[in-house]
């Protein structure tokens, strides 16, 4: 992992020196860091590593860094999983974390949450934003394929509220669910989709052409079932819509699309050049960003952030992988692009760029 860190690192700084900054203040940037679990604890300290080696003319804040605690192991040890402590820095101290991995148990352990679920609840991380890339991305038809696609997750309800009881009835048991779709959830998902296509326009512009994955103009998918959920679905389709239509800004930058959920899983694996921005309910945009993952190779390539309107925090998708956790071998692209979408979202985009071309080199 060492030598690879290494060229990522040294690509940066020349990629830094083609780029301005985009926040030039200098305003220092103090980011939580919370390895939590397994290969976390490797992979994070690895991001760390690279956002250190930026140089000044790229990355004008001074950064900060804290270390945080949370997660399954901490939660044996101490009885709690996210600790008020944690919470107390994040809020208080620091302007964005990055979070590394959780081992949650498959079954039920008493006293026992996730921590990013706590994370995302007590921060108001409302949108989780995964962005899928490569210039040769294998398709279902064998092809590969340059694609360029950010899908925006709803993070806060749908079926993930985990409202479910469980009956007895004349024919043996039988369970409800219940699915929450909010106007207010619906909007700021909205929003987030919107306002993520300009920026990425604005990102790609500073790129040569020849580097630019996706050409057009800038176009967001508005995922749903309406045609038959059409109460639930038909709110969320309804709402997104109507965030560009009272947008001129939107309209005027941005092309807007629809595809059903199951078209949708079907047209990204035969044509997923097609897609720019995706936006989707909670549930939709969980399994729709996982099944990307295997365009690019693995859920372990792939970056996230949960982002709320004054937090982020970045996070790789994978797992704590136990069965490799201390051998240092676990490989931190993840941890290092979750690092780069924390920059882009807190206004130091050339930075971002910067490490997004090192990794992608």
């Amino acid at each position: 992992m060492y030598s690879a860190l290494k060229t990522i690192q040294n690509t940066a700084r020349r990629a830094a020196s083609m780029s301005t900054a985009a926040a030039a203040t200098g305003k220092p940037l103090t980011i939580g860091l919370i390895p939590a679990d397994g290969i976390g604890r490797e992979v994070i300290p690895a991001a760390r590593q690279v956002l250190e080696a930026l140089p000044s003319d790229i990355m004008p804040a001074k950064l900060g860094f804290v270390d945080l605690d949370a997660g399954f192991e901490h939660f044996q040890k101490h009885g709690v999983a996210l600790p008020e402590e944690t919470l107390a820095a994040l809020k208080g101290d620091c302007d964005g974390a990055l979070f590394g991995a959780v081992s949650s148990p498959s079954h039920k352990v008493a006293g026992y949450s996730s921590p990013i679920v706590g994370l995302r609840k007590q921060m108001d991380l409302y949108a989780n934003v995964r962005p899928v890339i490569s210039g040769s991305a294998a398709t279902a038809s064998g092809e590969k394929r340059a694609i360029d696609m950010l899908i925006i997750r709803e993070n806060t309800e749908c079926l993930y509220i985990k409202e479910e009881e469980q009956f007895e009835g004349s024919d043996g048991k039988y369970a409800i669910a219940k699915r929450r779709i909010s106007e207010f959830a619906s909007r700021r998902a909205g929003e987030m989709a919107f306002s993520m296509a300009l920026q990425r326009d604005a990102m790609r512009k500073q790129l040569p052409a020849s580097e630019r994955t996706w050409a057009g103009r800038p176009k967001v998918t508005i995922v749903h079932k309406s045609n038959v959920l059409s109460v639930t679905d038909g709110l969320w389709r309804e709402t997104v819509r109507k965030v560009y239509e009272a947008n001129s800004q939107y309209k005027a930058g941005v092309d807007i699309e629809e595809q059903l959920v199951d078209s949708m899983v079907y047209r990204m694996f035969r044509e997923p050049e097609a897609f720019d921005v995706v936006v989707a309910p909670n549930m939709y945009g969980d399994i729709i960003s996982d099944g990307a993952a295997a365009l690019v190779g693995s859920l372990g390539l792939v970056p996230s952030a949960n982002v709320g309107d004054s937090f982020v925090v970045g996070e790789p998708v994978h797992g704590s992988a136990p069965d490799i956790a201390g051998k240092n071998i676990a490989n931190p692209i993840a941890a290092i692009r979750s690092a780069a979408m924390l920059l882009e979202r807190t206004g130091y985009g050339s930075a971002a760029l910067a490490i997004y071309r090192a990794v992608d080199k």
